[in-house]
């Protein structure tokens, strides 16, 4: 795995995708919010064998260079999540990604429809006969995950727009489109909950479920338009990590979904997801604050306009982040009624 020693002055997360780079020639969001930490010995030039901490942080990769500084020295190869877990030797570590995505569960991000949506259920036997016998239910666990899935890509097009401002429009449109999409799917869950007769959970929290998730993808429409009409281009390191945690909250969220399907058995991991994007989104808000007193120390008193445009760009950014907290409140609301 790629890593090495934090700077005096580098935060962690940016150490750790400058190892990323130099040493796997990868670029993407990395999420400022440690996934965890492992321990193991290692061997120093001394001839010392010495323990040491290592924080792991989530990187979204968005590229592959071709050349890096380390290329020469290093074979870069990609891994399935339990594959990467045999090849490592350090226990914690292994754990740590095998946790990443629950491996019954790791195909939900990559869905991207209603009809590629995973028709496996947690259901059980019993249970399964006795729906059979009953009114149409509704496809709501698929929408769930269709839409959980459309507001993980809408979310990479954002990291992407933030990283690569060359390419702005492209990103913009395709943020556009994914709104789109989203709110086609919130439309559909709205008209089935009407006609339903029976329904997994309480109408009230599957309308307040969706309409959530909606939000999430709304704000993101909503940060894309405002850059599009500033035609803002300079993207401080602090707006960059609140698009890496933003990735990291919709893969969460995309893993959340398919649990739902059997919230009993599946509380537990339910509630390690929402406990972490609660914590991500309080990491957020000081990421936020941090950007705001950068931007009022740098353009306050030179340049009005722009402190303003920052301004507006941070607090579009925030509120991606602050929806993605209440998704994990409408799950939680779920697994009390449901677990």
């Amino acid at each position: 795995m790629p890593k090495g020693n934090v700077g005096s002055r580098t935060p962690a997360h940016v150490a750790a995708a400058r190892e990323a780079e130099e040493e796997a020639g990868i670029l993407g969001a990395v999420c400022p919010v440690p996934l965890g930490s492992y321990r193991y010995r290692k061997l120093r030039g001394s001839g010392a064998s010495l323990m040491v901490d290592v924080d792991v942080f989530p990187l979204a990769v968005t590229r592959e260079l071709d050349a890096w500084k380390e290329a020469h020295e290093r074979e870069r190869r990609w891994f399935t999540l339990e594959e990467a877990a045999l090849a490592v030797d350090e226990d914690d570590l292994r754990e740590l990604i095998r946790s990443f995505v629950a491996s019954d569960f790791k195909s939900a991000a990559s869905r991207t429809g209603l009809a590629s949506a995973a028709k496996s259920s947690g259901v059980s036997s019993m249970f399964a006969w006795f729906q059979r016998l009953l009114p149409k239910q509704g496809n709501f666990f698929e929408m769930f995950e269709a839409h959980a899935a459309t507001v993980l890509a809408a979310a990479e097009a954002t990291a992407r727009l933030l990283d690569d401002p060359v390419n702005a429009k492209e990103h913009i449109r395709e943020i556009v489109e994914r709104e789109n999409d989203a709110d086609e799917i919130t439309r559909t869950v709205l008209q089935t909950v009407r006609r339903t007769f029976l329904t997994p959970f309480d109408r009230a929290a599957i309308t307040a479920l969706i309409g959530s998730l909606d939000d999430t993808v709304d704000e993101m429409h909503a940060a894309a338009q405002a850059i599009d009409l500033y035609d803002f281009r300079e993207f401080t390191p602090e707006m960059r990590d609140m698009a890496a945690i933003t990735i990291d909250a919709a893969r969460l969220t995309a893993e959340a979904m398919p649990l739902l399907r059997d919230v009993a058995r599946n509380g537990g991991r339910l509630h390690e997801l929402t406990e972490r994007l609660v914590r991500i989104e309080g990491h957020a808000d000081a990421i936020h604050a941090k950007g705001l007193k950068s931007a009022l120390r740098d353009h306050g008193a030179t340049d009005t306009l722009r402190f303003v445009v920052e301004r507006e760009i941070f607090k579009h950014l925030e509120r991606i982040v602050d929806a993605f907290e209440d998704v994990a409140d409408q799950i939680d609301g779920i697994v009390i009624d449901h677990a």
